[in-house]
Order: structure tokens, then C-alpha cells, then sequence
């Protein structure tokens, strides 16, 4: 699995090849991306390590001060896809245990299929839960475009009426109508950007270790700084013989954002007032919406020569939602835990009907 790790603040596009890496590149230095083989080192943690939550102070963010369409454009296209596998894949499982029920049924030996039955009225709660879901990401996209349309209509009219007569009362007039206009649908946009933003879900992220080939020796000791917007996640491992690594945090929840990157910087702790930078990159994570975990690389140095990898699970819905005990879907072999949304009622239908989204 690959993702675009992008040098400076402006991200080039690349598409996810998922055999192989999650390419990166120094932030200081303009380069291509490289695509390199993933690797899954051997990784032991501490018995007290559980999943960590560290969210800004409320769950949403505040509305952005400038609309941001063309990457909310980006977003919503990879969020698109995602649902759609979200629901392929559940789809398969529902279609698969209704063909074991009916050969249960045909069958002449006593066999119980309560649980089948119990499974398949799960995965079809959860499957019009999570259409309800889409249908309400399409409604609010929708009612983006609109306020767009408007703003961009409102944009013609100010550059129209400023370069006409200035002396006239009802252009100056007409220029104060339209850049209130203007200044309206601006608001708006940022408000719908920001309700989308809050329906993205969660992404778990699961630490899986470093790689470095030569460069990892046992007694060395690394720090990992991930910075998600105002979310934040620090943690401290070290380098034991046979290669085994300890680390002090073993999972993290973070809320997709629409416009922020994900920035990670490695430390190596050479003592206590050496402390050596090692890499430090920012990473696009608009092709994390995916229905299936996904183990990433990421070159953290220039040169490659020391990875780190993530092992990340999508969940569509946030953490607000109560997920049940298991899942009855079938995962990749790389999921140690399943992140299930099952018996769960659909949230609120979503109110468009305010006067600001509306013209």
C-alpha cells in the first residue's frame, strides 16, 4: 500500500499501488515520490499499552476562514470510493451467509443457524445505516456546490461593478448587494465544509515499528511525533536484540480533516541533551478511506534507509458511535482487531434547512 507523502505544503497527486510503500520525502527537499517495497518488522509492546484518543477540545473543528472547494472536491471523490467498498464488502458477507443458511436448510443433519440469522439482520442494520450515511455526505456535497455556484456568480458581479463607473449610486449600490452576496456564500461554504468534515469518521492507527536495515542497533531509542491539525500523538520506543522493538503507545484515533496533513518527525534520543532529528514528512490521507486495514511505509529520511509503519483502519462513522464486541466480516490477515459499527441506529436525518445554505 502506497500514499502521496508530500515535500511542501502544496501536495502533488498519486495514486495508491497497494504492494508497495508508503513513499516519503524530506520536507526541505523538492523531490519525486518513490515507490518502495513494504516490510512488517517484529514489534512487542508494552502489557499496558491501549488505544489512545487525543481530540482537540471539541469534536469539531471551527469553520475555516477560506472555503477550500477544490480539496473538499479531492475529499469527497476518495470518500466516495470508500463507501462504496464500505459497502462491496459487507454486501459479500451478506450474500455469503444467506448461501450458508440456504444449504443449511437443505441440508438433512440438524444443523443451528440462529447465528447466521442474527449475523445477516446485523449486516443489514448496518447496511442501511451506512447508505443513510452516504446519502447524507451526497446532501450536504450538494448543498456545497450550490453555495459555490452562488459565491462564484457573486465574485463576477463585484469584479463587473468595480470596474464600471464608480460615480453612479446605483453601481455603488449594486457592488454593496453583491459583495454582502459574496460574503454570505463565503460563510456558508465554510460552514458546510466543516459539518462535511465532522461525518469523515476515524482513522485507528496502529503502530507497527521502524525498519532501518543497518541503521536500527539494539540499545538505540527513538521518539515519534504525529501531528494531525490540533490533534497530537507522542510516543517513545526502543531498539532490543533480535531486533524486537518496544514502544510506549500502541494506537491512535484520529479525525480525518479535509485540509490538514499528516505530519510525522523521528527522533533518535541519543542522550540527554543530543537529540537527532531524523526525518520529517507530511503526508496526504485522503487515500485512507478504504474499507479494508492497510499496512503503509513511510520513508522517513531522504535517503530511505529508515521506515516506519502504520498499520490504518477507516472507520465511516465517528467516535461518537458505539462499535459492538466483533464483526462477522472477514478482514486481512494483518487486522488485529476490527473496528465493527454493527446494531447501531441511524443518526438524525441531517437538517439543510437554514436560511444560510439556502438562496
Amino acid at each position: 500500500m502506497s500514499l502521496s507523502v508530500r515535500p511542501q505544503r502544496r501536495v502533488l497527486v498519486a495514486k495508491i499501488n497497494r504492494s508497495q510503500s508508503f513513499a516519503g520525502v524530506n520536507s526541505s527537499v523538492e523531490r519525486p515520490f518513490r515507490n518502495l517495497s513494504s516490510f512488517t518488522p517484529t514489534v512487542s509492546r508494552k502489557a499496558g499499552s491501549r488505544v489512545s484518543r487525543m481530540f482537540s477540545m471539541s469534536h469539531k473543528s471551527p469553520p475555516p476562514k477560506v472555503p477550500q472547494p477544490n480539496r473538499l472536491d479531492e475529499v469527497y471523490e476518495a470518500l466516495k470510493k470508500g463507501l462504496t467498498a464500505y459497502l462491496e464488502v459487507h454486501q459479500l458477507e451478506l450474500e455469503k451467509l444467506s448461501t450458508q443458511i440456504r444449504e443449511s436448510k437443505r441440508n438433512s443433519r440438524l444443523v443451528s443457524v440462529t447465528a447466521p440469522r442474527d449475523q445477516v439482520k446485523s449486516i443489514e442494520r448496518f447496511l442501511r445505516r451506512l447508505e443513510f450515511h452516504a446519502s447524507k455526505i451526497d446532501e450536504l456535497y450538494e448543498a456545497y456546490c450550490i453555495q459555490r455556484r452562488l459565491r462564484d456568480g457573486a465574485h463576477n458581479m463585484v469584479k463587473a461593478y468595480s470596474t464600471g463607473s464608480p460615480g453612479s449610486r446605483e453601481a455603488r449600490e449594486s457592488l454593496a448587494e453583491a459583495s454582502k452576496g459574496y460574503k454570505e456564500y463565503t460563510e456558508n461554504m465554510c460552514l458546510l465544509e466543516s459539518e462535511l468534515e465532522s461525518q469523515l469518521g476515524e482513522f485507528h492507527v496502529r503502530m507497527k515499528g521502524l525498519a532501518g536495515f543497518a541503521r536500527l542497533c539494539a540499545g538505540d531509542q527513538y521518539e515519534i511525533f504525529m501531528k494531525y491539525g490540533r490533534q497530537r500523538w507522542k510516543l517513545r520506543g526502543r531498539i532490543e536484540v533480535n531486533s524486537k522493538q518496544v514502544w510506549d503507545s500502541e494506537e491512535m484515533v484520529f479525525l480525518p480533516l479535509i485540509t490538514e496533513f499528516l505530519s510525522i518527525k523521528v527522533t533518535e534520543l541519543k542522550s540527554l541533551a543530543n537529540h537527532v532529528v531524523v526525518g520529517n514528512v507530511s503526508c496526504e490521507t485522503k487515500d485512507l478511506f478504504a474499507a479494508l486495514p492497510q499496512v503503509v511505509a513511510v520513508d522517513i529520511n531522504d535517503l530511505g534507509t529508515i521506515k516506519l509503519s502504520l498499520e490504518v483502519t477507516w472507520n465511516p462513522f465517528d467516535k461518537d458511535d458505539q462499535p459492538s464486541a466483533a464483526s462477522t466480516v472477514n478482514k486481512a490477515s494483518t487486522v488485529n482487531k476490527r473496528f465493527s459499527t454493527y446494531n447501531q441506529s441511524p443518526p438524525d436525518t441531517p437538517s439543510l434547512r437554514e436560511q444560510a445554505f439556502y438562496v
